[in-house]
């Protein structure tokens, strides 16, 4: 018999009151010391990445963050895996573009070494590797240098074994955050805004849907009652 689905704290409601205002939609600028990617730029990563005999291989993404809700491409195949050697964590900032601004900069999910993480393995159309890797790279990696490159690492599915390709965090790429504690962190996604939407809504989707496939991260878990809170005694002071 199934269990009842937990009860998230932060909902709708929560988001609705965090919502990009005035907010420009266009793609932003590049930070100082960066540049956007060209299209030629982004096939050499993928020759890098998957070499010239690739035609009849499976290619697989290994997703952990908004990947889960809103895959930057097709599909042909899901399923759950485990990643050992990596953790999900909000160490990507400072953003004060997509989900963040000047005063408010949010915090992204990237994967950092340590732990594991469960999330949700794609498998690109193999008649279309390179059309849906230009698409995924067009979106995660917009700017160059990436402060969470491309890699492969092996996740575990059931009785398989599947080498994928994620995003992890570059320790050295002068955008990894760490030493915050949870409270810290969810005082910046209660309030972080951008063009895309709020941290607040980036949160909501990704704890949901993990949740939806059976997937429980005690970490996010926790941090989504904290911008709960957050945002209640920012907007509901009364309640």
């Amino acid at each position: 018999m199934a269990g009842i689905p937990r009860q998230m704290r932060l909902t709708e409601r929560h988001v609705g009151y965090v919502q990009p205002t005035g907010v420009s939609t266009d793609m932003p600028a590049p930070p100082e010391g960066m540049w956007t990617a060209s299209e030629a730029e982004h096939q050499a990563i993928i020759e890098q990445l998957l070499g010239p005999d690739r035609a009849d291989r499976e290619v697989w993404i290994f997703a952990y963050g908004s990947l889960i809700w809103r895959p930057a491409c097709d599909f042909v195949e899901s399923r759950n895996g485990l990643v050992h050697g990596w953790h999900r964590a909000f160490c990507l900032g400072w953003n004060n573009r997509f989900r963040g601004s000047d005063e408010n900069p949010g915090l992204m999910l990237a994967l950092d070494r340590g732990g594991a993480c469960k999330g949700v393995l794609y498998r690109l159309p193999p008649d279309r590797i390179d059309t849906c890797m230009m698409a995924l790279l067009q979106r995660e990696m917009a700017w160059l240098p990436s402060a969470f490159p491309p890699r492969w690492v092996n996740a575990r599915s059931g009785d398989r074994t599947i080498r994928a390709l994620t995003f992890c965090i570059d320790r050295h790429s002068g955008r990894y955050v760490s030493g915050l504690t949870d409270q810290a962190i969810a005082e910046v996604l209660a309030k972080a805004v951008g063009a895309r939407g709020s941290m607040a809504e980036y949160l909501f989707a990704t704890v949901q849907h993990l949740e939806a496939m059976g997937i429980h991260d005690p970490h996010l878990w926790q941090l989504q009652a904290l911008v709960a809170d957050h945002i209640e005694a920012a907007y509901e002071p009364d309640r």
